[in-house]
């Protein structure tokens, strides 16, 4: 008999007594639980998320019913042209509108210098004295001159860079394709200030009076030309094209050139993006290309606010030019400079976007950067079926 007892003997006594009994597992808490802030962020994610999904399905849908209903759009067909003519229509009716505050200031600083020390500072001043209505005042001229600018402006230039680069053959097109950016671009803006004209009169009286001397654009159309004759809603027309034509040669020549050239830096080609890389891409161009806009155009920009205001009866263009400019100095010409990048960069993004967004809407290409090549048949071969 073995004097000590052997492992199994041990094992088999002692090992009920020495186990732990198993225990379930505490419950986790989420992070949510210990943070309530977390699960009411992540709640209003998921439901933004939710109803982005939504937004895109049904504009996906929205845009399939109106291509089926308008059918194919061929380049360069009078339908593509009306096409582009709504988008801009769009693009810059909403936009300008929209920044109707930023320039009241722009206007009314342009004027006086010193009536103002910032933005905050103006509208706190017209908001106490004339409420939310007075910040947005201009907004009426602004929309209807702008929406008929912004159609001729972008339908015309689709038709101008279409007509020159035909006249002048592929080959040279193509080598020379940034003056025919650029003529069809001042072609498209010559018209189209003719237009706008009339509306931009009245804004600026509007906006650089106070309290305004008129409450309503027709009114305002309809007092001027009682007065003044249908001249005194055109008597601003030259600086008007003085800036406005070099603005919108540099809008659309400067966003040509970038496109191509974020294209060209990116990996793969135009086609390889989806339909919000595009419009990213569309944004970026358009808000670069604004500020090298805004820049070039802001001396003309200041005579023009200065002529709508305090043009003389019966003074000539160049003597009230001159006469401002004794009273200005050079650098009065770049008053609100600063104001008008933050705007103008930032109108011209979004109505690249806009317009763009609008083209893919209807089936058609972004602007820009390859993608809008003519086949048989002179349709549109797009890369934004992504």
């Amino acid at each position: 008999m073995p004097l000590f007892p052997s492992i199994t003997t041990l094992s088999s006594t002692f090992s009920a007594a020495t186990s732990t009994p198993r225990r379930d597992p505490l419950p986790q808490k989420s992070y949510s639980q210990y943070y309530p802030i977390a699960s009411v962020t992540e709640d209003v994610k998921n439901k933004a998320h939710t109803l982005s999904e939504e937004a895109q399905r049904e504009l996906a849908k929205a845009s399939k019913e109106v291509q089926a209903k308008t059918g194919h759009i061929e380049l360069y067909s009078p339908k593509y042209y009306a096409a582009c003519t709504f988008g801009g229509l769009l693009a810059c009716g909403v936009t300008h509108t929209a920044v109707t505050p930023l320039d009241l200031v722009k206007c009314r600083r342009q004027v006086d210098s010193k009536l103002y020390t910032g933005n905050f500072q103006a509208w706190r001043l017209i908001g106490k004295a004339e409420g939310m209505r007075g910040i947005f005042t201009g907004w009426s001229p602004t929309f209807f001159g702008y929406s008929a600018q912004g159609a001729l402006k972008y339908g015309g230039y689709e038709f101008f860079k279409n007509f020159y680069s035909e006249l002048a053959g592929p080959e040279n097109a193509a080598n020379y394709k940034t003056l025919i950016y650029l003529a069809g671009s001042a072609s498209a803006e010559f018209i189209a200030d003719i237009a706008l004209c009339p509306f931009e009169a009245v804004k600026v009286r509007m906006q650089t009076t106070i309290p305004p001397l008129y409450s309503s654009t027709f009114k305002a159309i309809s007092a001027t030309t009682a007065s003044e004759g249908v001249g005194g809603l055109y008597k601003g027309i030259a600086p008007l094209w003085g800036r406005q034509i070099p603005y919108t040669m540099m809008k659309f020549a400067s966003f040509e050139t970038i496109v191509e050239k974020i294209y060209a830096h990116l990996p793969g080609t135009k086609a390889d993006y989806g339909k919000g890389a595009q419009t990213a891409v569309s944004f970026a161009g358009g808000y670069l290309a604004g500020i090298l806009c805004a820049i070039v155009s802001h001396p003309a920009d200041v005579m023009v606010s200065k002529l709508n205001a305090d043009r003389k009866a019966g003074e000539s263009f160049g003597g009230a030019m001159s006469r401002i400019y004794r009273d200005i100095g050079f650098g009065g010409l770049w008053n609100g400079l600063a104001v008008r990048i933050v705007m103008i960069g930032t109108l011209t993004g979004l109505q690249w976007l806009i317009y763009d967004s609008f083209k893919i809407f209807v089936g058609l290409p972004t602007t820009g950067g390859g993608g809008e090549q003519k086949v048989e048949g002179g349709s549109v071969q797009s890369g934004n079926e992504k």
